[in-house]
């Protein structure tokens, strides 16, 4: 276990990647010179157009008795099996395969049989090596039955970000599931035969069911992909305005925090919802929604981490060596531990501004509508301050972009938001998503610059 628990530790940490030496002056690059979006927003490129596959992998991950007489987690069904792999690919899958049970199951071994189960629906995150990441969407579900029975996780597995979208599919294999277990698999080959939408498609998967005939399933995925994957309802449900404020303002500046719930269903929704208020940058560290106990002990890492750790666990971290951790309880919104300065990192106007608008959200309104407005927020935090980023590249004789980092921070008016901005350029985030566009050489037409540029027009026609 401890040997399995270093591999996936590895795992987990993202390439690091600093930005050159970025050299200084007062040129600006043209306004229009940049990127499309697939630089700008290196998180959404691989499901930006479609037409890949939806899955790589379908597993059942059922609880059997081990040795010491307790209940384990491990894969009972693996759809499709692969068996002409090259050595790496291998080695690859099987690292794949062995962390896959212990993230379907992170509560441990300590399980008995049950007669009531309520299915709930969560996602986990795997980090290669080489920085791309890979998506756990599991619905853990009661089997039909008689007498006490112990749960089981059907468990897909998907180079895709889009949470409503396998949220939809889950349903369907736990509806089969109630049937017979072999009326999955035809429904998951179709599903793998079909290529994945872009954003705002649809695709029909038939399906044949006993005593009721063949079903088309439509799946559609939503027309702003940035929205996707996650669900920010929940999460302005759990924290105050204030305090979720204040959770931006740490993630923004990338520290360590944990987070913690007693549902795995709110702890994965609610921090992949706070990884998406960074759009358009991305967070770039160790990244685990669920943490299972046996890696509790990242909590202790001297680098940025964001992890969630189940309310019944949370014990387990007071012992464990914390520097400067903010832990975030998400059951009744409190910190029980924070480093102090929160309410001081980001400029008291645009703090102020932020609270006040998220005050003024209805969560009784739909999940899309609540996604769409609490974006807009925290990306019109990033509009208004390094909104500017874009004129501050210079063309170098050798045809590269360079970023003129003094420029920009000199550029800025207000010495809080200046304040500010000379912590941020120095995360990993900013370095990467300069350093990305300092590749690109095409005009830049992404969300992010396109609603730059509205706001910078409205500026002009308040002026006037």
């Amino acid at each position: 276990m401890d040997q399995l628990a270093g591999i996936m530790r590895r795992s987990f940490r993202r390439k690091s990647s600093t930005r050159e030496p970025t050299s200084v002056g007062n040129s600006t690059a043209d306004a229009s010179s940049g990127c499309r979006q697939s630089c700008e927003d290196p998180q959404q490129r691989s499901v930006l157009s479609g037409g890949q596959t939806f899955f790589e992998y379908l597993v059942v991950v059922s609880l059997r008795r081990n040795s010491a007489g307790d209940y384990a987690p491990q894969i009972t069904y693996q759809f499709p099996k692969r068996e002409s792999l090259l050595s790496f690919q291998r080695e690859e899958e099987e690292r794949l395969l062995h962390a896959i049970p212990l993230f379907c199951f992170p509560e441990g071994n300590n399980w008995t049989p049950l007669t009531e189960y309520n299915s709930e629906t969560f996602s986990f995150v795997l980090t290669n090596v080489d920085s791309s990441r890979k998506f756990g969407y599991c619905r853990r579900l009661l089997p039909a039955g008689r007498g006490a029975r112990l749960p089981e996780v059907y468990c897909i597995i998907s180079c895709m970000g889009c949470f409503g979208l396998f949220a939809r599919i889950l349903e369907e294999v736990e509806k089969r599931r109630q049937i017979a277990t072999a009326v999955i698999y035809p429904f998951m080959q179709g599903l793998r035969e079909a290529n994945f939408p872009a954003p705002g498609k649809t695709v029909k998967i038939k399906s044949f069911i006993p005593d009721s005939g063949t079903e088309i399933i439509e799946l559609t995925r939503p027309l702003d992909s940035r929205l996707e994957h996650i669900d920010f309802k929940t999460l302005v449900q759990c924290l105050s305005p204030k305090r979720l404020v204040q959770v931006f303002a740490s993630v923004v500046l990338e520290r360590r925090i944990v987070f913690s719930a007693k549902d795995l269903s709110v702890l994965s929704q609610c921090i992949h919802a706070v990884a998406a208020m960074l759009y358009p940058f991305t967070w770039e560290h160790t990244y685990i929604p669920v943490l299972p106990p046996v890696l509790i002990d990242t909590v202790s890492c001297p680098t940025p981490f964001m992890v969630g750790v189940q309310k019944k666990f949370l014990d387990q971290i007071w012992h464990q060596p914390m520097e400067e951790v903010l832990v975030v309880d998400l059951c009744d919104g409190s910190f029980p531990q924070k480093v102090g300065d929160e309410d001081d990192i980001l400029p008291r106007k645009l703090q102020d501004d932020m609270i006040a608008s998220l005050s003024r959200l209805q969560v009784s309104q739909g999940s899309e509508e609540v996604n769409r407005t609490v974006s807009e927020v925290f990306m019109q935090f990033f509009i208004k301050t390094v909104g500017h980023y874009n004129h501050h590249f210079k063309n170098a004789k050798d045809g590269k972009r360079l970023f003129q980092e003094k420029a920009f921070l000199k550029a800025v008016k207000s010495k809080s938001t200046k304040r500010f901005l000379k912590l941020f350029v120095r995360t990993q985030m900013f370095s990467i998503f300069i350093q990305t566009a300092e590749k690109c050489s095409m005009v830049q037409d992404g969300y992010f610059l396109k609603k730059v540029h509205e706001f910078q027009e409205q500026k002009k026609l308040t002026k006037k």
